[in-house]
């Protein structure tokens, strides 16, 4: 976190900007350390660990400027890409924005993302099905849900959390995030709604380092970068966030289909690892399949909630 607010203050902004760190009940030293070295920073405690959407929602009721700017804590600025984007949106018609992610490495990150219906997408990362639909997809030239690299300004559906800026009229009529959201999907779900009331994009030219996936493996004790690995309590938040986002989005029917298909990869993929141990293959194992398993059966329990949609808070942690 440190290292992103003074990679923040290292540029040379000629706007006026606040910065507010939220602490989703860190249990350590952090508000000391930071408010030491950052005086100028708004420290709020939410006593509890609120998730995304919660501890966003409350910075955006407490700031006073007309734009809002959503930031990881695992990110670094870079060639004012915060000044810069302000500027670009601002002075656009465009109601949010998000500028291209990358790796430490340089290399992009899926920073903008188009809407599939039902959100076919999210059955990709299945282990044996997801690779059947990427071969369909493939031989019918189905369109990418995402923008590997953008280029210029590219027109998207919604935009990756880590860097998130939108502008609070849009947001007064849109409403703040839902919190039903724990963790995964919220951003998602809250671009739909505010691209009712104008239009979303990336700015390709501008870029941040992202430090991908290092707060939520360390707070799911996971391991990988992005949305694959679904054998643990973060492939479970993973796969409950996106049902939910598809029942708030999309319906019960979607829901309950893009379920059965969750459902039908537990023999599948049970099916498919017992045939590559014939080949000595060890992409995946059958403790892999038992787990994958007990998060479905998880969400299983969770799905009449889900199905009510009444306000709840989906979080496994």
């Amino acid at each position: 976190m440190a290292d992103c607010i003074e990679s923040i203050y290292q540029q040379e902004s000629a706007f006026s900007y606040e910065i507010i760190v939220v602490d989703n009940n860190s249990g350590d030293s952090s508000r000391e350390r930071i408010t030491g070295l950052f005086s100028q920073v708004t420290w709020i405690d939410m006593n509890y660990n609120s998730g995304f959407a919660r501890a966003n929602n409350e910075a955006i009721r407490r700031s006073k400027g007309g734009t809002v700017l959503l930031l990881n804590a695992d990110t670094i600025i870079e060639n004012n890409a915060i000044e810069k984007c302000y500027n670009y949106l601002t002075n656009s018609l465009y109601i949010g924005c998000g500028v291209q992610l990358l790796n430490v490495d340089r290399t992009p990150q899926i920073s903008g993302n188009y809407v599939m219906k039902g959100g076919l997408n999210y059955l990709l990362p299945l282990p044996f099905l997801g690779n059947a639909l990427k071969f369909f997809a493939t031989i019918f030239k189905v369109k990418k849900p995402n923008v590997p690299d953008a280029k210029g300004i590219v027109e998207v559906d919604w935009v990756n959390g880590a860097f998130l800026m939108v502008k609070k009229s849009a947001i007064k009529e849109a409403g703040l995030m839902d919190e039903d959201f724990f963790l995964y999907a919220e951003e998602a779900e809250w671009c739909s709604r505010l691209k009712k009331t104008g239009k979303l994009c990336i700015y390709g030219d501008l870029n941040i380092i992202h430090l991908q996936g290092e707060t939520s493996n360390e707070i799911f004790e996971s391991s990988g970068k992005g949305y694959f690995n679904l054998f643990d309590r973060k492939g479970l938040q993973i796969m409950l966030s996106n049902l939910v986002r598809i029942r708030k989005e999309f319906g019960i029917t979607w829901f309950l289909l893009i379920l059965a298909v969750y459902v039908t990869e537990i023999p599948v993929f049970l099916i498919g690892v017992s045939v590559s141990k014939i080949f000595s293959s060890k992409k995946y194992s059958f403790r892999q399949v038992k787990k994958y398993a007990g998060n479905i059966f998880n969400i299983i329990k969770l799905s009449p909630a889900i199905v009510r949609n009444h306000p709840y808070f989906y979080k496994v942690l």
